[in-house]
């Protein structure tokens, strides 16, 4: 008999732990299934994947194969599975920020499909796509692999410096990228890839690094470590209103080249869906302010 999904994702659920009263807790069921299950994995596949003593629980070496194999089964199934929903029940929004900017109620109004709202983090810049959990997102470009996706521009967006309210330069109107070059940086998490290079200014650098001291996985994370002192942030003008704190400051970087604001869909997403929702919601090129030509 093979190990189920369900099996694997009880075993990743105790890797991630390492300790199975909390990976119990985590998965909702009680500890002693959980290590009954464990047991009879380990039978199946003639192996011990666990060190377990009084106070620790480890991995073994199989259990650290098993892991790199069971991550990688179960993220394709969750892909597989998204990707059997019919963008015809609706379309699925991916969007990195809670507040809308305008953008969604524009295509609400103009989809004759209903949009239904995945909500992502800055761990990932596909923001749905590559996990197949929304059939378009609205995406920042640099995005890491362009081949593998399509879009159509929403608008530029220019970069800001968020800056705590002490800051010597908090008192400047604006500033150049070089006042900020050398200063601390609050990055996005790793998993973002070239996102988060772009977002310290590495495109800027001309072969040097930023010096990284922070990292943020929402705006909320990020306006509290600036105004902690851990770093600087830049961000694009859209996200504005969530990082609007008292102890900090927002700066326009000038020379700065802006961002790109893009809806985005898979170049593999031959949908006749898709492309309708495309259409409809760029029937009017002319609206400059939200969907330029």
């Amino acid at each position: 008999m093979e190990p189920s999904l369900r099996d694997l994702r009880y075993f990743v659920a105790v890797a991630d732990r390492l300790h199975f009263t909390r990976a119990a807790a985590d998965l909702q069921i009680g500890q002693p299934t959980l290590s009954r299950q464990i047991r009879q994995l380990e039978k199946q596949l003639g192996t011990v994947l666990f060190d377990r003593n009084q106070r620790s629980v480890a991995l073994t070496v199989a259990g650290r194969e098993l892991l790199k194999g069971a991550r990688q089964i179960l993220d394709q199934w969750e892909k597989t599975r998204a990707a059997l929903v019919p963008a015809a029940d609706g379309i699925r929004l991916g969007m990195m920020y809670n507040h809308e900017f305008g953008l969604l109620e524009v295509m609400e109004q103009r989809s004759s499909s209903p949009i239904v709202v995945y909500s992502s983090t800055y761990i990932d810049p596909s923001v749905g796509l590559d996990s197949r959990k929304a059939d378009v997102s609205i995406v920042l470009l640099p995005l890491a692999d362009s081949d593998a996706y399509r879009w159509r521009k929403v608008r530029v967006e220019h970069r800001w410096a968020l800056l705590p309210l002490a800051h010597p330069l908090a008192s400047r109107s604006e500033l150049n990228f070089a006042d900020i070059a050398d200063e601390a940086f609050v990055a996005l998490p790793e998993p973002a890839g070239v996102l988060r290079d772009y977002w310290v200014g590495n495109d800027m650098r001309e072969g040097t690094r930023a010096n990284i001291t922070g990292v943020a996985s929402t705006a909320d994370e990020r306006v509290e470590a600036v105004e902690l002192g851990l770093g600087i942030a830049l961000l694009p003008e859209f996200a504005i209103p969530p990082h609007r704190w008292p102890g900090t400051v927002l700066r326009r970087v000038v020379d700065l080249p802006p961002a790109d604001l893009v809806l985005a869909w898979r170049a593999d997403d031959d949908r006749p869906s898709i492309k309708q929702f495309i259409d409809e919601v760029y029937r009017h090129e002319d609206d400059a302010e939200f969907f330029p030509a």
